[in-house]
């Protein structure tokens, strides 16, 4: 069975991942999560971000 994990969730890793303090190694083991998992989250995560801050009033 696979696991499914909230937006927030995965938002929250991802903000982790980015500050950079830990290792992905290490944020992976503390939520018990793969490695490639969280880096497949970081890189959606930067490719969404041009499309949230896209400006709207075209």
């Amino acid at each position: 069975m696979r696991k499914s994990y909230s937006g927030e969730f995965k938002a929250k890793v991802v903000l982790e991942i980015l500050k950079e303090e830990k290792t992905i190694s290490q944020i992976a083991s503390e939520y018990g999560i793969h490695p490639n998992q969280l880096l497949k989250w970081k890189k959606e995560a930067i490719r969404s971000l041009a499309e949230v801050l896209e400006d709207g009033r075209r």
